[in-house]
C-alpha cells in the first residue's frame, strides 16, 4: 500500500523523491566548463572587438559611448542580456574574476585559460581607468535601462539613448567607488608580475577611488537615479568601503587599510551583520572572509579582538550554508541554493567560491569551520561547493545543464538580445527597436547564436525551469553569474596543488604548457550499437541510487548518438519496461519523440534524457526516424 502510494506521488510530483537524495556527483569536465565560462565574457564585450575575438557572430558596438560627455567611454561589458554597462555589477564582477584567478591561478594555468581570464579582466579594468578621468570623478552608467529594455536590438544596431551617467564630489556614491576601488586592487595583483606598469596604474586608481568614496560619502542610486529600478544599492556603501579597505590592504600591505578595518568594523557592520548572502550588493561576507584569511595570516596585530568578531561572521556565513548553523540558507529539494526567484544563480556561484576559498583557508592553518551543531572539516565546504556546481552542470531533477552550451541538455531560448537575434555578420540588415520583439523576442525557436558558457538565472525554489526567452528571470545570464565560477572551477579541475592558501600571492605567468587533465573513470554503459541499417545508438547509464522505506530506486541517464552523416529527424522510440518519471523526452501517443525545443538532431550529435524507477534499465529502442 505504502510503495502504491510513493509511486502515485513519484508520477504526479517527481521532486518531492528528492527529498531522501543526495546526488552522487557524476563526472563532469570541470575545465572544460570553466573554459566555456570565460568564453561568455567575450560575448558580452562592448566597443571595438579585437582581432582575436573567438565569439565571432559578435561585432563592434557602442563606439559613440561617453562621446556626448566628453570622455571616452568605449569598451566595457554589458551586464546581461541588454545593452546598458552598468557600473557597480561591472566592477563587482571584475573583482571576483580577479579573486579567483588570485586564489586559483597556478590551477589556471595548468589548464591553459589563464591568459584568457586575464584578458577577461584587463577587458574590463581597461574601460574602468577610462571612466575614472579625474580623482574624484566616476562614471558608473552607460544607456538607460529604460530605453534599451523598450528595444530589442543587437549591441551592433542600438538606437537607444546612450547617455553617460557619473559620481562627484556633488553627487556622490561611495558603493559605487568603493566596489571600482576594489576591483582595481584585486586586478592590480593578478597583474603585478605579468605587467607591472599597469598593475601600478590600477593601484593608483583604487587608491584615489577609495579616498573618494570614504571622503564625500553617500549611495549611488541617489546620483545615478536611473540605476534604482535595476541595481539598486539597498545595503548602503559601508560593506563596499570595508571591502574596498581589504582589497587595498591585500594589494598594497599598506596598515592604513588594516587599521580602516580594525577601527571601522564595528561601526561599519563588518562585524556585526551576519549574513546568509553575498553578491553585486551586499559584501558583508566577502569582506568577513577576506579579513578571517587576515587573521589566520597572523597580520590581525592589536586589532586580533575585532578581526576576530568577523572572522566569527564568516564562519557564521559558511555554516549556513552546509545547513549546521543557527539560522542557515533555503535549499531547493535537488539541494541548491535559493534566495528569490529573478537570477537566483548569482548568489549560488558567490557563495559557493566563498566557501571553496575558505575551506582551503582552513585546511592551510589546519583548522575546522566551528558551526552550533559542532566543528565541521574544511573537505565539507568544499563538497558543498562541488554539489552546488554540480547541479548547475547538470546534477539536477530536471538533467538539465544552467551553462549555455555544456552539456546535451541545456537552455536554448536564452533572454539576450545579441544571441537571440540572428548575427550582424550574417544578415548585417538593420532590426528596428520595436522590429526586434516582434520577429526575433517572440520567436519559439533556439537562438540563432549560442551564448556559450553563460550561466542563467535558474530553477525556481521546487526546481522548475522553462526555456522560454520571455522568462527573464529564469533564462536571463549575468557576468556576475560566471565572474566566482571561474575560481570554482579552476579549483575543481585542478585540485588543491599542494600549496598553502595563506601563503604570499604569486600569479604565474599566462599561456604556460597545458597539463593533460587526467581522465574521469567511464560508467558502464549498455549501448545498442550502431549498423548501416540503424544509425542510431542508445547508450544507458545508472547515474544514482538511493533507498527509500526499504526499497532502492535508481536514476538512468540515456543518450541518444545520431551516428550517420545526415540530419536526423522526426525520431520515434519505444520505452517499454517504465515504472516512474522521465525528463527530456516528449510523449505522444505511445512513443517518444525529441523534447520540445528540439526539431532535429545533426550528424554526429546527442541527446539525453533521464528517468527514475526502481528496477533494471528500461527497454529502450528506435521506433521509426528519418535522415535528411
Amino acid at each position: 500500500m505504502y510503495m502504491e502510494k510513493l509511486m502515485r506521488l513519484i508520477e504526479m510530483t517527481p521532486l518531492l523523491l528528492l527529498l531522501f537524495l543526495p546526488f552522487v556527483f557524476a563526472g563532469h569536465d570541470y575545465n572544460q566548463a570553466l573554459s566555456k565560462s570565460i568564453l561568455f565574457f567575450e560575448a558580452q564585450r562592448s566597443g571595438y572587438l579585437p582581432h582575436n575575438q573567438r565569439v565571432t557572430w559578435r561585432a563592434n558596438s557602442g563606439l559613440n559611448d561617453g562621446k556626448a560627455s566628453g570622455v571616452d567611454l568605449v569598451g566595457g561589458y554589458y551586464d546581461a542580456g541588454d545593452n546598458v554597462k552598468f557600473g557597480l555589477p561591472m566592477a563587482f564582477t571584475i573583482t571576483m574574476m580577479s579573486w579567483s584567478i588570485i586564489e586559483y591561478g597556478k590551477q589556471m594555468g595548468a589548464n591553459g585559460e589563464l591568459g584568457h581570464a586575464m584578458e577577461a579582466i584587463k577587458w574590463g579594468t581597461d574601460y574602468l581607468i577610462k571612466a575614472h578621468p579625474e580623482p574624484y570623478v566616476l562614471y558608473g552608467e552607460v544607456g538607460d535601462g529604460n530605453s534599451d529594455h523598450y528595444c530589442w536590438q543587437r549591441p551592433e544596431d542600438m538606437t537607444t539613448d546612450r547617455h553617460a551617467y557619473k559620481i562627484d564630489p556633488s553627487n556622490p556614491g561611495s558603493d559605487l567607488a568603493g566596489e571600482t576601488a576594489a576591483a582595481m586592487a584585486a586586478a592590480s595583483i593578478v597583474f603585478r608580475r605579468s605587467n607591472p606598469a599597469y598593475s601600478t596604474e590600477l593601484l593608483r586608481h583604487a587608491y584615489q577611488l577609495f579616498e573618494f568614496a570614504d571622503k564625500y560619502r553617500g549611495k549611488y542610486d541617489s546620483s545615478i537615479t536611473v540605476a534604482q529600478k535595476y541595481y539598486r544599492s539597498i545595503s548602503g556603501y559601508n560593506d563596499e568601503l570595508l571591502w574596498a579597505a581589504a582589497w587595498l590592504y591585500q594589494a598594497s600591505n599598506n596598515e592604513y587599510y588594516l587599521n580602516y578595518l580594525g577601527k571601522n568594523g564595528d561601526s561599519m557592520g563588518g562585524t556585526g551583520w551576519a549574513m546568509t548572502e553575498f553578491g553585486w550588493d551586499v559584501k558583508y561576507a566577502g569582506v568577513q572572509t577576506l579579513v578571517a584569511k587576515f587573521l589566520m595570516q597572523g597580520k590581525a596585530g592589536l586589532h586580533a579582538p575585532v578581526f576576530e568578531r568577523y572572522h566569527q561572521k564568516a564562519e557564521y556565513f559558511m555554516c549556513s550554508l552546509i545547513g549546521k548553523g543557527g539560522r542557515n540558507i533555503q535549499k531547493t529539494p535537488g539541494g541548491l541554493i535559493f534566495r528569490q526567484r529573478w537570477n537566483n544563480m548569482q548568489f549560488v556561484t558567490s557563495a559557493s567560491f566563498l566557501a571553496t576559498v575558505y575551506s582551503d583557508y582552513l585546511a592551510s592553518s589546519r583548522g575546522s569551520l566551528k558551526c552550533a551543531a559542532g566543528n565541521v572539516a574544511p573537505s565539507e565546504l568544499l563538497s558543498f561547493a562541488k554539489s552546488q556546481v554540480d547541479y548547475i552542470l547538470g546534477d539536477n531533477p530536471r538533467a538539465t545543464s544552467y551553462m549555455v552550451g555544456y552539456g546535451n541538455n541545456f537552455p536554448r531560448q536564452v533572454h539576450h538580445r545579441a544571441s537571440s537575434i540572428v548575427s550582424f555578420k550574417v544578415d548585417p540588415k538593420f532590426v528596428a527597436c520595436r522590429q526586434g520583439y516582434a520577429t526575433w523576442y517572440s520567436r519559439k525557436a533556439s537562438d540563432p547564436n549560442v551564448l556559450t558558457g553563460a550561466i542563467v538565472g535558474g530553477p525556481d525554489a521546487y526546481d522548475n525551469f522553462a526555456d522560454e526567452r520571455d522568462n527573464y528571470e529564469q533564462t536571463e545570464p549575468a557576468t556576475y553569474n560566471n565572474a566566482p565560477l571561474l575560481g570554482i572551477l579552476a579549483r575543481l579541475g585542478g585540485g588543491h596543488g599542494g600549496y598553502n592558501q595563506l601563503l604570499p600571492v604569486v600569479v604565474p605567468a599566462p599561456n604556460p604548457v597545458v597539463a593533460k587533465p587526467k581522465p574521469a573513470p567511464k560508467p558502464k554503459f549498455t549501448p545498442t550499437p550502431a549498423t548501416s541499417s540503424n544509425p542510431i545508438t542508445i547508450e544507458q547509464k545508472m547515474t544514482t541510487s538511493w533507498n527509500a522505506k526499504g526499497k532502492t530506486y535508481y536514476r538512468y541517464s540515456t543518450i541518444v548518438t545520431n551516428k550517420s552523416y545526415k540530419t536526423l529527424k522526426d525520431l520515434k522510440l519505444s520505452i517499454s519496461k517504465l515504472y516512474g518519471p522521465l525528463w527530456g523526452l516528449s510523449k505522444s501517443s505511445n512513443s517518444y519523440g525529441f523534447p520540445t525545443w528540439l526539431n532535429s538532431l545533426p550528424a554526429g550529435k546527442s541527446i539525453e534524457f533521464v528517468y527514475i524507477h526502481s528496477t533494471s534499465p528500461a527497454d529502450v529502442s528506435v521506433s521509426s526516424y528519418n535522415l535528411a
